[in-house]
């Protein structure tokens, strides 16, 4: 699985991934929060980070987007999940982009797991997300 840059015109296809994995992912966020969320990411988010996909053809299965050292998104489409691109991109945010931190929702359980497995440690727990709302976050590191 090659892991490949993304370019602005790949941003609907990112969103699109996006809104299908928190939708499978993230059964506690109510659905005003995912439409507040989803303009903002397509706006500003997307262009914080630094992002990379890996593609089958070209098609788009999972993206991850990183700055600051810190994994700030990671989404696969759900009907990719546990098919290693997740662990794929993740090992490259490592080795590439230098990421070793990851804010987790307290709330997804299966995403702290795959942090885990992927040589993540638990290091902290904040009260509020990013946002200031009332889901919890673990936060994350790996040496």
């Amino acid at each position: 699985m090659n892991v490949v840059g993304i370019t602005k015109e790949n941003y609907l296809e990112l969103i699109e991934i996006w809104e299908a994995a928190v939708r499978a992912t993230h059964d506690f966020l109510p659905e005003e929060n995912i439409l507040q969320l989803k303009p903002q990411i397509l706006k500003h988010y997307f262009d914080a980070v630094e992002l990379r996909c890996i593609k089958k053809e070209e098609e788009i299965l999972g993206f991850i987007g990183v700055a600051e050292s810190n994994i700030e998104m990671l989404f696969i489409k759900p009907e990719h999940f546990d098919s290693g691109i997740g662990y794929n991109l993740v090992t490259y945010a490592f080795d590439e982009l230098n990421a070793s931190k990851v804010d987790v929702n307290e709330q997804n359980p299966n995403a702290i797991k795959f942090y885990e497995k992927v040589g993540f440690e638990k290091v902290g727990r904040s009260e509020l997300d990013g946002q200031g709302n009332p889901f919890p976050l673990i936060h994350m590191q790996r040496n």
